[in-house]
C-alpha cells in the first residue's frame, strides 16, 4: 500500500514537471512579434464585412478587428498590426513561409488543410455555408434551376469543389469561370459574364452590399456546405496556438458574461463572479498560463469589445452587409457560438 502511494505521488510529480517544462517552451512566433513590435496578420484582400478599406484607406471588418484585438493581447496596442491582404491561392503559402504570423481570412477548417499543409486551424469563430447569388429578376428560385449556367468562382477555395460536387450530384451541367479575387468575380457578375456567383453566403452578402444597386441581386436561400472559419497558424508552436485559441475564446466568453467595452472597467473593479475575475485579470492565472499580461483579455475587450459588439459593428443590421447572426449567435440564443470554459 505504501509503495503504491509512493508510485502515485511520483506520477503526480512527473506530470507536474512535464506541465512545467511544457509551459517553459519558448514560442518563436510570440518572440518574433515582441522583438519587431508588430503583429503580421493575413486578411482578405477585400470583401465587405470581413476586410475592406474604408474611404480613408483604413482596413475595417470582422477579421480586421480580430487582428487588432490579438495585437492588443500581445502588445497592448491595436495599432501595432500590419495587415497583409492575401488571395485565396496565396494565403496558406504566405503563412507557411513566415510572411505572416496568423491568418484571419475567411478560411474554412478542413481535414486536409489541417493535416497536409504544415498548418493548424485554431478554433471556430464564424459559421457559414456555400451559397449562390443571382440577379433578382432572373426568375431563379433554386440552384437546381441553373442548368447550363455560367458561375463565377474563386480559385483556391472550397467553393470550387462544393459547386462541382453539387451540380454533379444532380446531373446538371454548369460552366465555371474562375477568378483570383472576389472583386474580379463580382465585376464579372455585374458585367453579365456570369449568371451567378458561388461562394460563402456571408461573403455574398458583402458583395451584394457593395454593388451599385444591391436590390438588383438576391442570395438564394439554399446552403450546400459547412464552412466553419478559424484562424490558421504554423504547426510546431504550441504556445502560439494556445494564445490564438484562447484569445478567440475570450472574445466569445466576454459576450457570454455580458462584459462590454463600456462596462469592462466597472466589472473588473466590482464583479465577485470568479469567472469574470479570471477573464478580466483580477486573478492572474489565465495570463500567466499564456505568458501574457494578466489583464490581456480586459485590454482586448476595452479595445474592440466582445464578440457580439464586433459582429454588430462590422456586419450587423445597421451596416450595409446587414447579415443576421443566425448560427453566429450565442448558443444560448439559438446559435452555435460557444466559449470553452476559461478556468
Amino acid at each position: 500500500m505504501f509503495k503504491r502511494g509512493l508510485a502515485a505521488a511520483f506520477a503526480v510529480l512527473c506530470a507536474a514537471g512535464g506541465a512545467l517544462a511544457q509551459s517553459n517552451i519558448p514560442s518563436p512566433t510570440l518572440d518574433a512579434i515582441r522583438a519587431r513590435g508588430q503583429l503580421n496578420c493575413g486578411i482578405h484582400p477585400g470583401v465587405a464585412g470581413f476586410a475592406l478599406p474604408d474611404s480613408r484607406g483604413e482596413w475595417q471588418g470582422f477579421d480586421v478587428e480580430l487582428c487588432r484585438g490579438l495585437a492588443v493581447a500581445i502588445l497592448n496596442d491595436a495599432s501595432k498590426v500590419r495587415f497583409v491582404p492575401l488571395s485565396s491561392s496565396t494565403r496558406f503559402t504566405a503563412l507557411g513561409s513566415g510572411e505572416i504570423d496568423v491568418l484571419f481570412r475567411t478560411s474554412t477548417q478542413t481535414m486536409l488543410r489541417d493535416t497536409t499543409l504544415g498548418l493548424r486551424h485554431v478554433t471556430t469563430y464564424f459559421f457559414d455555408g456555400h451559397g449562390f447569388m443571382v440577379r433578382a429578376n432572373a426568375g431563379v428560385t433554386r440552384v437546381r434551376d441553373m442548368a447550363g449556367a455560367t458561375i463565377c468562382l474563386i480559385q483556391g477555395t472550397t467553393n470550387e469543389q462544393v459547386t462541382a460536387d453539387y451540380f454533379r450530384s444532380v446531373s446538371v451541367a454548369f460552366q465555371p469561370v474562375v477568378f483570383e479575387r472576389t472583386d474580379q468575380a463580382a465585376a464579372a457578375l455585374a458585367a453579365g459574364r456570369c449568371d451567378s456567383f458561388g461562394t460563402d453566403a456571408s461573403q455574398l452578402a458583402g458583395v451584394r452590399a457593395a454593388m451599385p444597386n444591391p436590390a438588383d441581386w438576391t442570395v438564394l436561400p439554399e446552403r450546400f456546405s459547412k464552412e466553419p472559419y478559424a484562424a490558421y497558424i504554423r504547426r510546431g508552436d504550441d504556445n502560439w496556438h494556445d494564445i490564438v485559441r484562447w484569445y478567440t475564446t475570450a472574445v466569445i466568453e466576454a459576450e457570454e458574461q455580458g462584459v462590454t467595452r463600456a462596462n469592462a472597467e466597472e466589472m473588473r473593479r466590482t464583479s465577485v463572479n470568479p469567472n469574470t475575475r479570471r477573464l478580466l485579470g483580477v486573478t492572474p492565472e489565465l495570463g500567466q498560463s499564456l505568458k501574457l499580461d494578466p489583464a490581456w483579455a480586459y485590454n482586448v475587450i476595452r479595445a474592440i469589445g466582445n464578440y457580439g459588439e464586433i459582429y454588430d459593428r462590422t456586419m450587423g443590421p445597421n451596416t450595409p452587409v446587414a447579415l443576421p447572426r443566425g448560427p453566429n449567435n450565442l448558443h444560448t440564443n439559438g446559435g452555435l457560438i460557444y466559449a470553452l470554459p476559461m478556468r
